[in-house]
């Protein structure tokens, strides 16, 4: 049952271009289902003996328990996280039931909670230019490293996978662009950069980059490195925008997401591009995901040809 759904996953990933993090969620909620049929009194063994009413015992089961907060105090999951286990469970069976696997798609009938919408966080022009100059005006290897990839982080919104993905000739610092392949999709992209943040990558690249390389034992395409000149990790660009965030005064939590956020609600904003244009950039399969960023009556978008990538007014 479980290579069914690695197999499944990986489908999604090639042909549909899902983000890596939807895909690893999707595998949690997946093989959390799994337990729960193997580890019952009488274990189910295929997923042609799944009815639509053990499904809907699973899912009665999730609505249940219950998750520790950091308090020590229990919560009910939240009904968002519901809904993407439903959507996964969707999924995964109309994949089944295209396929063949299945005669009966089990998880037709079911129903995911109904979530709000929530309107992504951004940042402010101001707080931008607070964590952009959170580097400081220093020469090191590490600052003119973080000065960089932050510029570049909002000066393309892209995602954080993406950015840690780059190499060096993914940056074409004579045309103002930077290549983002989805590794996912197996297709690329190609956004536009800022004037800053061409400066910023150019610096790192002279001076900084090859004082970092030094590091490591091996030869390094990768465009971001760590202190040990090995690709710099997600995790380590979460660190390091913690890290600025705290040093600019920011008081509310800034992820490498809020950046992507900012991004497209700032392109929109200052009609820098349209709708399309935005889609484009993030990499969305369906325009409705670039949606929640547009504004109340928003003017026409300069062409695309005019555009340029956002920057916050100091």
């Amino acid at each position: 049952m479980r290579l069914t759904v690695d197999r499944f996953l990986d489908n999604l990933a090639r042909e549909d271009g899902y983000a890596q993090n939807t895909i690893s969620a999707y595998r949690n909620d997946l093989t959390q289902l799994v337990d729960y049929l193997t580890k019952r009194p009488e274990p189910v063994e295929s997923w042609a003996a799944v009815s639509s009413e053990l499904l809907g015992e699973f899912v009665t089961h999730l609505r249940e328990q219950t998750i520790m907060r950091r308090d020590g105090e229990a919560k009910p999951v939240a009904a968002s996280t519901i809904a993407r286990k439903i959507a996964a469970l969707k999924s995964f069976f109309g994949h089944l039931a295209k396929a063949g696997t299945i005669s009966i798609d089990p998880a037709a009938a079911l129903e995911a909670p109904r979530v709000a919408k929530r309107t992504p966080r951004t940042m402010s022009d101001e707080d931008v230019v607070r964590l952009l100059a959170a580097p400081g005006p220093g020469h090191s290897p590490k600052v003119l490293r973080d000065h960089a990839l932050l510029e570049l982080l909002y000066a393309t919104g892209m995602r954080v996978s993406e950015l840690v993905s780059l190499q060096v000739d993914d940056v074409n610092l004579a045309e103002r662009t930077v290549r983002v392949r989805s590794i996912e999709a197996e297709r690329e992209r190609l956004i536009p950069c800022s004037p800053q943040s061409v400066e910023a990558v150019q610096l790192y690249l002279e001076r900084g980059r090859p004082s970092l390389l030094k590091s490591s034992a091996l030869p390094q395409s990768a465009l971001f490195l760590n202190q040990r000149g090995q690709q710099l990790t997600r995790q380590g660009m979460w660190l390091i925008i913690k890290e600025y965030a705290a040093k600019a005064g920011l008081t509310y939590e800034v992820t490498p997401h809020v950046l992507r956020h900012s991004f497209a609600a700032h392109m929109l904003k200052t009609n820098k591009a349209s709708l399309s244009d935005v889609q484009r950039f993030l990499g969305h399969a369906n325009i409705s995901t670039t949606q929640i960023y547009v504004q109340p009556a928003e003017p026409p978008a300069a062409p695309a040809a005019e555009m340029d990538t956002p920057q916050p007014v100091e």
